[in-house]
């Protein structure tokens, strides 16, 4: 399986999310870019707001203005302060709300393009790892894209009226501006090629340090944690992960921050060199006293701007762009289309199939050739590890031989795992998710329930279909043996001409696994079923048995047949017969 996901370019991967941070309320976004604007420019306004109030203050010192003109430049100075409030407290609160909106979008498109990947990628820790990263870049790829936007429109408006306002006083001062704070900002470069290097690097850790949590805390094993005393091991193991994160974390961070601070040792010697500038500048007459206040009340407001900027905005840009860039690569990640699956309304047939998993040195399957006849139940049996949920699943088309070709016959089928999922929901939902769109009387969500051994109106469930299977809800909790069965029930009830299932009676006991089959086997009549188990005491239910052993298909044919010929099958069966004879 080809996957490529390629790097992005940090002006790149502004203009992708760009359009598609727009387009979740287009009218919303124009608005809040046009107040971002005209409140950059609100801060500039208030330079020529206070020279203007100044040079009245001086022109009333020495008789040359009256107390009226005065009083309206101080208006207009607090008018421009109020206007910069109002707009300051917009653009706080715009961003704030857009941005939760844009997040369900952006998290919504994701899990559609995760749950596009094949059932294979799955099996390839480089995927998870993709998936990982993106998952963490995801929000992050919005505040990128939003501090951008607000350098451009906040920041620049702001820069670009100032620039030209002491232009006109001494171009001087411009040209000292940006020298000083250009080796700052070739920093924060530098600062985002080693938060994106670290955080490749941290990936496949951070799922290390995520599973181990989930150990320690997760519902689902807190209870073989502390019964196996095993709190201690992934205390261990989270420690130790927690450890090397940081670790790759911290070195990024020093590098970055030392060239930081001497950058900024260096801009305030600028800053100070600025100052004498200025006041150079007065003392020849360049500039008026206006001016001269003005400006020096300014210069504190675009050095501080300045470092937010570079430090503050760009340190962010360039934490946050190493999640981003593998957000959009993973978005972006070409990948070969997947074959459309090509079915038949007859036999399903393997022809010399074989099939490895992805980093595995040996086939999980190995040339096996087979044919199951429409309307057969077929049962496939195997030790631990001979092939048997691998073999289902490329029956299925869930996984694609890579050698070999399958006919596949019924195109509606369903499944039940052994590795099944327990939906913190009702009974009912549990049930129904299989075939959402289907009708869900509750005459048939009986029936599969009862043929899966499930009794809805028993005490397990107290309020019926609608019981809720989950304590963190206020509902109940099953016991292992009966998420089986709600299991069974949920594949039973999806529309299906062929089912498989997988083992899904391990935590039954043989008993109550001799009636479920059997309540299968009268359901399962003109379909196609293919049960796999490695407990044989059901499966002469089967018109068939399949025998794999090592990847390969060694024996087929009917219990008796199989017994007579000796080998696999009579050896397992000879295995367990002590089981059987119980169940008699």
């Amino acid at each position: 399986m080809v996957y490529v996901m390629r790097k992005i370019h940090i002006l790149r991967a502004f203009f992708l999310v760009l359009p598609k941070l727009a387009c979740v309320a287009p009218l919303q976004f124009a608005l809040w870019q046009c107040i971002a604007v005209l409140h950059g420019l609100s801060f500039a306004i208030l330079t020529p707001a206070t020279q203007l109030f100044f040079e009245r203050a001086t022109a009333l010192a020495t008789g040359h203005a009256d107390m009226a003109s005065v009083m309206a430049a101080l208006l207009c100075l607090a008018a421009a302060h109020v206007v910069m409030q109002i707009l300051n407290g917009i653009c706080n609160f715009i961003p704030m709300m857009y941005t939760q909106k844009a997040h369900g979008v952006f998290s919504a498109a994701l899990f559609q393009k995760i749950n596009r990947l094949t059932p294979i990628q799955w099996e390839n820790t480089r995927v998870l790892d993709d998936i990982n990263k993106a998952l963490k870049g995801e929000q992050e790829s919005i505040y990128f894209t939003n501090t951008i936007l607000m350098l451009l429109t906040f920041y620049l408006p702001y820069f670009l009226f100032m620039a030209l306002y002491l232009w006109r006083c001494k171009p001087l001062l411009v040209i000292s501006l940006l020298l000083v704070f250009l080796p700052t900002l070739l920093t924060q470069l530098l600062r985002t090629k080693l938060f994106a290097k670290a955080e490749d690097a941290s990936a496949p850790v951070r799922r290390e340090l995520e599973y181990a949590e989930s150990c320690i805390a997760g519902r689902e094993f807190f209870k073989e944690t502390r019964t196996l005393g095993a709190f201690g091991y992934f205390r261990d193991l989270f420690q130790s992960s927690a450890s090397l994160l940081n670790r790759l974390q911290m070195r990024a961070s020093v590098r970055a921050d030392l060239a930081e601070l001497g950058m900024k040792l260096l801009s305030l010697v600028g800053y100070a060199g600025i100052l004498l500038l200025l006041l150079d500048a007065l003392l020849a007459n360049e500039i008026s006293v206006g001016a001269f206040a003005a400006i020096f009340n300014s210069v504190a407001q675009m050095f501080s701007m300045m470092r937010e900027i570079i430090c503050s905005h760009f340190g962010s840009v360039a934490g946050t762009y190493g999640r981003v860039q593998n957000y959009l690569a993973f978005m972006q990640a070409e990948a070969p289309e997947r074959p459309a699956l090509q079915f038949n309304s007859g036999d399903i047939v393997a022809d010399h199939i074989s099939f490895t998993y992805p980093q595995a040195t040996q086939p999980a399957i190995c040339d096996v050739s087979l044919t199951i006849h429409a309307g057969e139940t077929v049962a496939l049996v195997g030790e631990n590890g001979s092939g048997k949920s691998t073999l289902a699943r490329l029956l299925l088309g869930l996984y694609e031989p890579e050698h070999g070709r399958i006919e596949r016959g019924p195109s509606s089928s369903s499944a039940v795992f052994q590795q099944y999922q327990r939906y913190q929901m009702t009974l009912r939902d549990n049930i129904t998710i299989s075939d959402f769109c289907a009708p869900a009387e509750d005459d048939k969500l009986e029936l599969v329930s009862r043929r899966a051994g499930l009794d809805v109106y028993g005490r397990s469930f107290p309020a019926g279909l609608d019981t809720m299977l989950s304590r963190e809800f206020d509902g109940v909790d099953l016991s292992g043996g009966q998420w089986q069965r709600v299991a069974i029930a949920r594949g039973l009830f999806r529309n299906h001409e062929l089912i498989v299932l997988d083992e899904p009676t391990a935590a039954i006991d043989p008993i109550e696994e001799t009636q479920v089959y059997n309540r299968f086997a009268q359901m399962a009549k003109d379909k196609t079923a293919l049960i796999i188990t490695h407990r044989l005491g059901s499966v002469r239910l089967a018109d068939r048995i399949l025998v794999m052993q090592q990847g390969r298909l060694v024996q087929q044919g009917t219990h008796e047949s199989l017994m007579a010929a000796g080998g696999e099958y009579a050896r397992l069966y000879a295995a367990q017969e002590q089981w059987y004879e119980s169940n008699s």
